[in-house]
């Protein structure tokens, strides 16, 4: 039997157990049924008549039985407001629901209904000129904002995230965002010969070429953000703003005692340890960069790396880490610059966040009060992340400037709308 996994709570079908945090919840017999049946429709409108049917199929019973089973359940999943009345029809279970089956391994996601207006973006290729097949995606509406790599990518299994899915959602209500798979990993081609810095910067200057991008914005994390320092060098006439989040300027590890032996080890772990079933391996990187994730984004995050590359692939990748090296370039950046940087973070240290907004005039440094290299929905500085993001974004300014976005499209969506018409004669 499966087991059904939202925020900090697992439903576990085959023992009869709800755990939260991983400590068991006491729950009764026919209020344990009616949030399986609940959660295993997550996201779809479950009629009183069929929830009835499912819960007590041998017995007929008044509607009041199933208002007490509701109302418990609302007052043991607590905080969040999981189940939805629809009037006079039935419930939605509205939360994110993660399925596993067996113990650990990820199978499937159901999401929660999704935004009419942000369908899953459509997924689209192109070639490099050294011949490596990029994947990408184009979806939302407003300014376009380009997202360059992660440590590691995958469009379509980032797209079922149960922590990501209605954060990109929610940029896609105010931007045209722009994704990609970097070479080597996800949907793009595996089979590659060079993961150089010079390369994965040709990758992005080709895909924007591709796309036929004149202005845009840049969200880089990571050593994502390298990629964008150098192209908004190389093309600060295109680039309107960026965003850096838990970047480092004179590449990784930093230049501290004892840190390339530490990477060396992690180096020699990963190449024989990453494509195992057991994810202990993963697990040591996803610690580093999600402490304190539960235990379902942490089955998400193992996953993500085992279906992202190859072993091989991940060794080369972060072999080239220590190259990824800015400080030079920054004070030629001209455009704003958020830097977002996590204070305890383990994987970069803060102190590279200062660094880089210090040699950045027009730059603006926001220190995150959390754990995370990467700050994700459920984390104590999310609230705070959304903020400066849609802040420097504008998004308040462009909800009441959508009317003319309608009517006129503006000069930095040009390139994406012939894209797009070039795509339909093709």
């Amino acid at each position: 039997m499966a087991k059904y996994a939202f925020d900090s709570y697992v439903v576990d079908v085959d023992e009869r157990r709800l755990l939260r945090n991983r400590e068991e919840m006491r729950i009764r017999g026919k209020v344990f049924d009616t949030l399986c049946v609940l959660v295993k429709n997550a996201g779809r409108l479950v009629r009183k008549d069929e929830l009835m049917q499912a819960v007590w199929p041998d017995a007929v019973v008044e509607e009041n039985n199933l208002d007490y089973c509701i109302s418990h359940l609302r007052k043991l999943l607590q905080p969040g407001q999981y189940i939805e009345t629809v009037p006079r029809h039935g419930y939605r279970f509205v939360g994110t629901v993660l399925t596993q089956e067996p113990i650990g391994t990820l199978v499937s996601i159901s999401p929660a209904q999704e935004p009419v207006d942000c369908p899953e973006p459509e997924v689209q290729f192109f070639t490099t000129s050294d011949g490596v097949r990029i994947a990408y995606s184009i979806g939302g509406q407003g300014p376009v904002l380009v997202r360059t790599i992660d440590w590691l990518n995958h469009l379509n299994f980032e797209w079922k995230s149960p922590y990501l899915r209605h954060w990109l959602s929610e940029i896609m209500r105010h931007n045209t965002l722009v994704r990609y798979d970097q070479r080597g990993s996800g949907l793009s081609d595996w089979e590659v010969n060079d993961f150089s810095f010079g390369r994965m910067a040709r990758d992005f200057e080709e895909l924007i070429e591709e796309i036929g991008l004149d202005r845009f914005s840049i969200f880089g994390g990571c050593q994502g953000a390298s990629i964008a320092t150098v192209y908004a060098m190389r093309h600060p006439e295109c680039v309107t703003k960026l965003i850096f989040n838990g970047a480092f300027a004179n590449g990784w590890p930093p230049p501290i005692d004892g840190a390339m032996e530490q990477f060396e080890a992690l180096l020699t772990l990963v190449r024989l340890g990453w494509g195992n079933d057991n994810p202990a391996f993963r697990q040591l990187w996803s610690t580093l960069f999600r402490p304190d994730a539960d235990s379902v984004e942490m089955d998400w995050l193992n996953e993500l790396q085992r279906i992202s590359t190859t072993p091989e692939n991940a060794v080369r990748m972060m072999s080239e880490f220590p190259t990824y090296k800015i400080f030079d370039l920054l004070p030629k950046i001209t455009c704003p610059t958020l830097v977002l940087h996590s204070r305890d973070d383990a994987t970069v240290p803060v102190q590279e966040g200062r660094l880089i907004a210090s040699r950045i005039r027009d730059s603006r440094f926001v220190e995150l009060p959390s754990r995370a290299h990467m700050v994700a929905p459920g984390d104590p500085a999310w609230e705070q992340f959304v903020g400066e993001f849609s802040t420097f974004l504008e998004w308040e300014r462009q909800m009441h400037d959508s009317s003319a976005q309608q009517h006129f499209p503006p000069e930095h969506l040009a390139g994406v709308a012939h894209h797009a018409a070039r795509k339909s004669r093709d």
